[in-house]
């Protein structure tokens, strides 16, 4: 028997994730800073799901800069990438941000990225 007077049914559910923290290595979070304002919304948001612990839509492992970094893929009309490693307990650490302007990753980007995470190691 139909339910009248109910054309949808909606059911909210609320659960408790712990979020870890961001922490931005060298000059990343002012790298981050200039990029449009769409794709800073982007990235802010699939960073977020990375702090639940959740997969965001489009990255990649990047084992060339070193164990558990990935890469975020924005793609806004114009290409940008963020590196971060998310396999601390303590949080995320992102290790670089830029725009990339060919199809091949410079260098010189893989480069900087693996001099941070091997300053982070050093640190721990």
């Amino acid at each position: 028997m139909a339910h009248q007077g109910c054309d949808h049914i909606q059911i909210f559910v609320y659960w408790a994730m712990a979020e870890k923290p961001v922490f931005w290595v060298g000059t990343s979070l002012d790298d981050l800073r200039t990029f449009p304002k769409e794709a800073r919304r982007i990235t802010g948001h699939q960073l977020h799901l990375v702090q639940l612990g959740l997969n965001p839509k489009d990255c990649k492992p990047m084992p060339i800069i070193g164990t558990g970094v990935s890469e975020l893929r924005i793609h806004t009309g114009l290409e940008h990438r963020v590196f971060y490693l998310a396999k601390f307990s303590e949080g995320i650490h992102v290790l670089h941000a830029f725009q990339k302007k060919t199809r091949k990753t410079p260098k010189r980007e893989i480069e900087l990225a693996r001099q941070r995470r091997l300053q982070l190691a050093k640190l721990r």
